[in-house]
């Protein structure tokens, strides 16, 4: 009895560990969402949360390149001026790709900012650290009309 109730609780442990950690399909599919809504939104302290300290985002061939308190300045000027030209954000044709504590995930976002939307392949980093998950980095493309 007492070995049924050691693995009973073995298990349950477990079980909860698994369910509390971060990097799970249906998990990064919803904080890939909520990034391209805090973008949109400016919203400062969701992005804070959620970017590793070392943050990277890679624009157009190395055009541009963020760290987090570029986002973060960024979004705080979006705020400040009331709002920027973008209208919305989708994602599309989403995939997820995970190996240990860190997952890809990677797909297409359509931005519209008038008069045209551009339509940008990303590819995003996760990491787990304690349970948490962090936007390590993020690497975007502006796709060509004619492609």
């Amino acid at each position: 009895m007492k070995l049924f109730f050691i693995t009973l609780l073995l298990f349950s442990n477990g079980y909860l560990f698994a369910q509390s950690n971060c990097l799970t399909e249906k998990n990064l599919l919803q904080t890939d969402l909520d990034w391209e809504q805090a973008l949109l939104k400016a919203d400062t302290a969701f992005l804070n949360g959620l970017l590793a300290k070392d943050f990277v985002w890679v624009h157009n061939h190395a055009s541009l390149i963020d760290s987090k308190s570029d986002v973060l300045k960024r979004a705080a000027a979006q705020l400040a001026n009331g709002s920027d030209n973008t209208r919305s954000r989708i994602s599309d044709e989403v995939k997820v790709f995970i190996f240990g504590n860190t997952a890809v995930v990677n797909g297409y976002t359509m931005v519209d900012r008038g008069p045209k939307p551009t339509k940008y392949n990303f590819m995003r980093t996760y990491t787990e650290v304690e349970g948490k998950c962090y936007l390590l980095s993020n690497h975007t493309m502006a796709i060509p009309d004619d492609e």
